[in-house]
């Protein structure tokens, strides 16, 4: 018996920000995002750096136009959490941006406060 998928959660303006992305580039993240909420890893899927938090992933992919990342927490038994989404504009490193960073900080405190919310019942979605 297959284990029951996880619901997916967007934080902040991840949906809308995936929606702005190239058709290709939304369906690789829509494919490793479902791997998540089967509880698998997408090979592409690695632990994102310099964020300080076991369970926050990141999904990169490239296309023509530039590289993308989604990043996503599975740190919460309730559901998987979408983070962020973005295209990747520095030229300089692999290192994700400080204010990208400082995104997801801010969204990951929020998705906790959700998970709380979720396991305890006051919320409905």
């Amino acid at each position: 018996m297959p284990a029951k998928e996880k619901p997916l959660f967007w934080i902040g303006s991840s949906k809308k920000d995936l929606t702005e992305l190239p058709l290709d580039v939304r369906r690789f993240f829509g494919h490793a995002l479902h791997f998540a909420q089967r509880g698998d890893r997408h090979d592409a899927a690695k632990t994102l750096e310099g964020i300080g938090s076991v369970g926050v992933l990141e999904i990169l992919e490239d296309d023509a136009a530039g590289t993308y990342r989604a990043v996503y927490t599975v740190k919460f038994a309730e559901a998987v959490f979408v983070l962020h989404c973005f295209q990747k504009k520095s030229k300089h490193g692999i290192a994700t941006p400080k204010a990208d960073i400082e995104i997801i900080r801010a969204r990951l405190k929020v998705a906790e406060a959700l998970a709380w919310e979720l396991r305890h019942g006051e919320t409905q979605n």
